[in-house]
């Protein structure tokens, strides 16, 4: 028997009791307006239960048992299409009329048709060269914004006790201003050559990409002795996938199919805060 939260942006009453029926649950608790817990449910029937709730649009997550957010030691976040609503080198290659093409690498990058991301990114960043340094501000003032939930699941999760991560493949001209806007205690990115306010189309040191995410997981929870039920990743794209690894509360945020894949959980219509009501939170 297990729980089943099922989460979106607007409730059926007779949806959720046709799931219950079909789950065998032995209750129903509201989380909220737009969040409910099935109690006592037959995951035996789980793969009919999953197909109801992808019909009727909704985020579904089994758990058992429900643990108090405080418990968890690690909220890991990717940045550019989860934590924000853009790919920020795609809206940088935008000032210099060169978004198609970039943006092309990037969703195969995302993918996973492009296995090596440290060659996908040398291979858009070199198609900035010449962008203004200027340009990485209007990004972020104009065209950045935070997806929904995302400011709460932070702050709530901090005020929890978790530590939070941001680990990204994009820059650090947006994951520190982001770091600093909401309070994160760490981020990680690559650094954008920069001379004469120009960007030179090469990174500064080592390239962050996939491993170098899942490394700095690994660094945290062993830092704090977490164990990786005690961790929660969320990503969306191919090279999330060896950081998400980590962490028994792997989350698909609006993501590529091959991250849908390997996920444990996904989001795909509920905000980022969605994530807080598969946890206790009172203390």
């Amino acid at each position: 028997m297990s729980n089943l939260i099922l989460q979106a942006l607007r409730f059926e009453p007779s949806t959720i009791e046709t799931i219950a029926a079909l789950a065998n649950a032995e209750g129903v608790q509201e989380l909220g307006p737009t969040a409910v817990r099935l109690l006592g449910v037959d995951t035996s029937q789980s793969a009919e239960i999953m197909a109801a709730c992808q019909q009727a649009r909704l985020d579904y997550a089994f758990i058992d048992p429900v643990h108090l957010l405080r418990d968890m030691k690690i909220l890991a976040m990717d940045m550019d299409s989860t934590l924000i609503n853009i790919e920020c080198i795609d809206e940088i290659a935008a000032a210099v009329g060169r978004k198609a093409e970039v943006a092309a690498i990037t969703e195969a990058a995302m993918r996973g048709e492009i296995k090596d991301f440290a060659e996908s990114l040398t291979r858009r960043v070199a198609l900035l060269e010449g962008v203004p340094e200027s340009a990485l501000l209007q990004v972020y003032e104009q065209r950045l914004q935070l997806n929904a939930g995302a400011e709460r699941l932070v702050k709530v999760a901090k005020q929890h006790g978790v530590r939070t991560l941001l680990v990204s493949g994009g820059f650090t001209f947006f994951t520190q201003r982001l770091q600093e806007r909401l309070g994160i205690d760490e981020a990680y990115a690559n650094t954008l050559e920069i001379k004469d306010g120009k960007l030179t189309g090469r990174v500064q040191g080592d390239i962050v990409g996939a491993q170098t995410k899942a490394d700095h997981v690994l660094r945290l929870a062993k830092t704090l002795n977490a164990t990786k039920e005690q961790i929660i990743a969320v990503g969306d794209g191919a090279n999330d996938l060896p950081m998400m690894a980590q962490a028994y509360y792997s989350v698909a945020y609006r993501a590529k199919p091959v991250v849908q894949e390997q996920a444990r959980f996904a989001l795909n219509v509920s905000p980022l805060d969605a994530i807080l009501n598969w946890f206790r939170l009172s203390f």
